[in-house]
């Protein structure tokens, strides 16, 4: 039986752009550099969390074009010029989106680590619930408006564990940040961005770190 051939070559590095919070960076990676290594190693935006690498836990959560991705499964090469939104794009001291402003109020976080993954998934997730896309705890799929239950936030958010076990205060605060939307229903639509601030984001904005 004949001894594997080992691979001695250097992997040739792929030109790609990201635009994360609305600016572009171009790179060259290993084209199996993932998502989130790219965004954490080569970015350095470190706010996007490495939990268990395998898409289990959520800890890596981001938003590309507006949904909810764990990227730490996609390749970074898969996203030339796709819009990306991490938690540094969410807001900052002082000036927090209602989301993260939630989640401060109701203490929806003991430790942090999964923090980031929480906030943008349930940006994400209010989006869906917005757009009409049912779930598996929704009782009328048939219905144009989903009722966010309790059951339903759950079901939503069950892609992001959370060990040190905050979800009632989660839900609180994803809940607290659903009843302000309703209320702001009635001013009409300011397009994608607009639509992502009014459910807890602030869309694509400007986010700290560059190209390492």
């Amino acid at each position: 039986m004949s001894e594997p051939q080992e691979q001695d070559e250097a992997v040739p590095l792929s030109a790609i752009t990201l635009r994360v919070g609305g600016r572009s960076w171009p790179l060259d990676v290993d084209p199996r550099t993932s998502l989130l290594d790219a965004l954490r190693e080569h970015l350095r935006l470190s706010g996007t969390k490495k939990g268990c690498d395998h898409g289990q836990c959520g800890a890596c959560t981001v938003l590309v074009n507006g949904r909810r991705v764990n990227s730490c499964l996609t390749l970074a090469v898969m996203h030339q010029d796709d819009e990306i939104v991490t938690i540094e794009g969410m807001g900052e001291p002082g000036d927090l989106s209602p989301m993260q402003a939630a989640f401060l109020a109701r203490d929806g976080f003991q430790c942090g680590y999964c923090t980031p993954g929480q906030i943008c998934s349930a940006v994400g997730m209010l989006d869906e619930v917005a757009a009409g896309w049912p779930s598996h705890a929704t009782a009328d799929v048939s219905s144009p408006r989903i009722e966010l239950t309790d059951e339903e936030i759950r079901e939503r958010m069950s892609g992001n564990i959370c060990r040190c076990a905050a979800y009632p205060n989660i839900a609180a605060a994803i809940r607290d940040v659903a009843e302000g939307e309703g209320q702001e229903g009635d001013e009409g639509g300011r397009g994608d961005a607009g639509g992502r601030e009014r459910r807890g984001g602030r869309g694509a904005r400007g986010e700290g770190g560059g190209p390492g």
